[in-house]
């Protein structure tokens, strides 16, 4: 996994990699600077187009005045340079890079106040104004002048960070952030990129590689860690000769209600797809036929049986929530579940379920792991005015119940008893349909009951849950995409993470 930085932890990355590479830091802003330029080439192929680079007076501004010359080494002609000398203040390595600058030719003026700002020709403006080291809301010239930037709907695309965004920690949605089209970042992606208030200074974001020291980086503390697909390769194992349905374990699922089927028909059909041995619903009487139609692989167990069938020992995992409805009975089922001690994964009405009744929560054996959109989180632990603040109580709740905390999102959080926050890089808004959460669920279910550990399942079911999805959007061209063809296509996924044989 990739281990995330804070803002200070980026400087020292920056200075232990001059120091022990070795490289001067006018070199190591050279290379972040031509990695930019290489990515922003694939993204603006036209040397034709009209450019502005903004640049501030500390090492982010020194970044854009390499930038700017570059670009212009690759015959992008039309462009041209503004610095903001709103504080008396300078960087070496800016310096350096203004006097090489002054040597190309290259259209530069500089700007003193926000006040009487020039008229803006280009079509693509360069945010290179302040890096990474935001400690406070803009104010001021800058507040000023990003403002007049942000109105005149340009396509920006920013130097490692949009100006006036912080790289972690809380996100002030009041705050001014100079609102850019593409990210170029540098070495990690910034932690807030991952939660949904980035979209107030990115649409997306792209990571270039500038020469950091990456085992330094890999051995920094820090809970911070984003899953990589060779985290995951090689831990789905080949199914060997001689294997029986028995070798594969035995889901059981819990779900369903009278209006509300489909959950527990998406969550079963999703636990087959994925692998398990056997895979048992248990449902209302009333749906058994449509289970029968849907996926008559799956077998069925009456609720009156459930105790029983639990306890002889038959089962793997299981999942329980999917479309179960909070009536009396089905928080009955739950409070029955919670004393099966098997590995199990709580999801939908069954998370409503125990936020009506806290009690139950210190109940919950360790190692469960539940799966709340944020709503159903703030249900269970409280409203958060953050996303910031919601990771931080999912991290101290997953410590303090010994609980694997799966926050869903565009990028999902997994809060891991032992504190760390893996973050999963997959899956698109293609897939924000309803009953994408009960595919996940049975993916899960079924990982546990093949023997893979919490940790594990939660890992392997929502990256390739996320990937499955990608596919569909990207490469079969899918605007929306159905749960149930989601599933179609997991064996065959699930099949690429196979160690080789």
């Amino acid at each position: 996994m990739l281990q995330l930085l804070t803002s200070p932890q980026i400087r020292e990355a920056d200075a232990y990699t001059i120091k022990n590479k070795p490289i001067s830091s006018i070199d190591l802003m050279e290379s972040a600077s031509a990695a930019f330029v290489k990515a922003f080439m694939e993204e603006v192929p036209d040397r034709d187009t009209l450019i502005s680079v903004y640049c501030g007076t500390g090492n982010n501004g020194g970044d854009g005045l390499a930038v700017a010359r570059l670009l212009k080494e690759q015959a992008y002609d039309s462009i041209s340079v503004k610095i903001m000398r709103f504080s008396p203040k300078e960087s070496a390595d800016f310096k350096i890079n203004l006097d090489r600058l002054k040597l190309t030719g290259i259209p530069l003026s500089e700007l003193s106040n926000a006040t009487n700002l020039p008229k803006e020709n280009a079509t693509v403006i360069i945010d290179a104004l302040i890096g990474s080291g935001l400690n406070k809301a803009l104010e001021g010239d800058l507040q000023a002048l990003i403002k007049y930037l942000n109105k005149l709907k340009k396509k920006v695309i920013a130097v490692d960070i949009p100006s006036g965004f912080p790289s972690d920690g809380i996100i002030d949605s009041n705050a001014t952030v100079l609102k850019a089209k593409l990210t170029i970042t540098f070495q990690r992606p910034k932690i807030n990129f991952f939660f949904p208030e980035s979209t107030q200074a990115t649409e997306r974001f792209i990571v270039a590689d500038i020469g950091l020291d990456e085992s330094y980086i890999q051995s920094q503390p820090g809970p911070w860690k984003l899953i990589e697909e060779k985290d995951l390769k090689g831990l789905i194992k080949t199914r060997k000769p001689f294997s029986h349905k028995g070798s594969f374990g035995h889901a059981l699922i819990i779900a369903g209600n009278t209006r509300t089927m489909g959950a527990a028909l998406l969550c079963a059909d999703a636990c087959l797809h994925s692998g398990a041995g056997l895979t048992t619903a248990c449902i209302p009487e009333q749906g058994m036929p449509a289970l029968n139609a849907y996926a008559p692989e799956v077998m069925t167990l009456p609720r009156s049986e459930l105790a029983s069938e639990v306890n002889s020992g038959k089962f793997n995992s299981i999942a329980i929530g999917p479309g179960l409805g909070t009536n009396a009975n089905a928080a009955e089922l739950v409070k029955q579940a919670l004393n099966f001690n098997i590995p199990m994964l709580i999801d939908a009405d069954a998370l409503n379920i125990l936020a009506a009744n806290p009690a139950l929560l210190h109940k919950l054996p360790e190692q469960t792991i539940i799966c709340p959109h944020m709503k159903e989180f703030d249900r269970l632990f409280g409203t958060s005015a953050t996303w910031w603040d919601r990771v931080a109580l999912a991290q101290k709740k997953a410590k303090e119940l010994s609980l694997i905390i799966l926050l869903k999102n565009q990028y999902t959080f997994i809060a891991l008893p032992e504190g760390d926050i893996l973050i999963n890089p997959t899956g698109n808004p293609a897939m924000a349909v309803g009953g994408m959460g009960d595919v996940l669920s049975g993916m899960i279910a079924s990982f546990l009951a093949q023997g893979y550990i919490a940790k594990e399942s939660a890992m392997l079911a929502t990256y390739i849950h996320g990937k499955t999805g990608d596919v569909l959007n990207q490469e079969m061209g899918m605007y929306s995409i159905p749960p149930g063809e989601l599933t179609l296509l997991l064996p065959e996924m699930i099949q690429s993470f196979c160690e080789a044989s």
